[in-house]
């Protein structure tokens, strides 16, 4: 099987909610990397928007992350989620918590590197005219 990640996954077990305009949708985090989440699906979420903001607070802290993100798979139970947009403070903290559970620290600043060039680029694409 061909696996074109490029980020590590870290299994991640938390409760979390998808904003979508003024509906808040409860969901659970299976795992988390730099550029996004698998989490289950909620029912009735329309997947396909592009207002989809993820939410979650970190165990025993209170410390909230939030990424702007958009579907990229899914099925009845899952939604694989990328993300289009995250605050500083939100990546330093998801930052963090993927180095805690890998053992190399230099293959997480590679991929680091890797999404701030993914994102410069796509920020820096001229956008279609409509």
């Amino acid at each position: 099987m061909d696996d074109r990640r490029k980020f590590s996954r870290i299994f991640f077990n938390a409760n979390a909610y998808i904003a979508q305009a003024n509906i808040r949708w409860p969901t659970r985090i299976i795992d988390l990397c730099l550029n996004g989440a698998l989490v289950e699906r909620p029912p009735r979420l329309n997947p396909d928007s592009d207002d989809l903001v993820l939410h979650f607070t970190l165990p025993n802290s209170d410390v909230s992350l939030q990424m702007k993100v958009e579907a990229t798979h899914q099925d009845t139970d899952w939604l694989g989620l990328r993300t289009q947009h995250i605050d500083v403070e939100s990546i330093s903290h998801l930052r963090r918590l993927i180095e805690l559970n890998l053992a190399d620290t230099n293959l997480l600043d590679r991929e680091l590197n890797h999404f701030i060039e993914q994102h410069q680029n796509a920020n820096a694409a001229p956008k279609n005219a409509e």
